[in-house]
């Protein structure tokens, strides 16, 4: 007996959604960096579980939005849950409890712990259920974790609870089996061996977005993207990939290309290495730097990622 499923996974900036979806797929689907908002769209990940296809959305994260992207990022993440037949909360334990207790917490923890806050508001508000899934456990004493679920408790919105760690995987496979068990009868909805929904073109552009935030996290600011504009086959069939990352200003191109444009080749480097195991077969890629100033409020820019216009 086949059965199908959407899940929608949402939460706070960095409370480890994409993490989550690649432990549940068990391969890479979405990036993963230390910079919060690297999520941008909706990438869906196709797990099997027993005759069960679980399609988790993996969503951007849900913050107080100010730019126009932001909007988007937001409407993004909150659409993800329409026609869903779960709903997973991912909270950042660690930050949360950080926030909320005695210890002097940093802006980071106290900024997802207000957006984790607004997320349980706003689901309150429109009398919506999710599956409470608390995140980071492997850094967490059990008795905090413990109080933690009685205060979202007191929200009125909470189902069912799990304890996980998406990075070392502890917990996942119980949250699997739960999800498998309560998803509805029906044919599946992608072929076996597809993992996700998204394009190679645009997951070659988010490897090679990750790579820039793996590399230049503490120097770059938010606004960076890239767009694979080439994607063709040498006269050896070989395949050959060029892409544009676009910063807001001039002074970001120096940073991205380094001196001598010893980063880029760095970063470069990285990038086709992952998409050649990626894509299982060798990549000849070639990057190109330019400034596109205000691109964050490019209605042009989002479609290409895939986002909605929001005004």
């Amino acid at each position: 007996m086949k059965k199908c499923g959407f899940i929608a996974v949402i939460g706070a900036p960095n409370a480890g959604k994409s993490t989550f979806v690649n432990a549940m797929v068990g391969t890479k689907v979405s990036i993963v960096t230390h910079k919060v908002q690297t999520t941008r769209t909706r990438v869906r990940g196709v797990a099997i579980e027993n005759e069960t296809q679980l399609v988790f959305i993996d969503t951007p994260g849900i913050f107080s939005p100010r730019r126009r992207l932001d909007r988007a990022m937001v409407a993004a993440a909150w659409e993800g849950r329409v026609g869903a037949d779960a709903t997973l909360l991912i909270v950042d334990a660690p930050s949360y409890i950080a926030a909320t207790g005695a210890e002097k917490a940093d802006a980071a923890a106290r900024k997802s712990a207000a957006d984790t806050d607004m997320i349980f508001d706003a689901l309150k508000a429109k009398g919506a259920n999710v599956i409470l899934v608390i995140n980071k456990i492997d850094k967490i004493a059990r008795q905090k974790l413990l109080a933690l679920v009685n205060t979202f408790s007191d929200h009125g919105v909470v189902e069912e609870t799990f304890f996980i760690s998406a990075l070392t995987g502890d917990g996942i496979l119980d949250l699997k089996d739960h999800l498998s068990a309560r998803m509805p009868e029906g044919p599946w909805m992608y072929p076996e061996d597809q993992l996700s929904d998204i394009s190679d073109r645009l997951m070659a552009a988010e490897v090679t977005r990750e790579k820039i935030y793996l590399r230049l996290h503490q120097e770059l600011p938010y606004e960076t993207m890239v767009e694979t504009t080439d994607w063709a086959r040498t006269k050896k069939k070989e395949l050959r990939i060029e892409q544009t990352i676009f910063v807001s200003r001039e002074s970001q191109k120096g940073i991205v290309l380094g001196k001598g444009g010893q980063t880029l080749k760095v970063i470069g480097a990285a990038a086709r290495e992952e998409m050649a195991e990626l894509l299982g077969e060798p990549v000849h890629l070639f990057l190109h730097v330019k400034v596109r100033e205000n691109w964050v409020e490019d209605p042009a820019r989002f479609r290409v990622m895939g986002l909605d216009i929001v005004d």
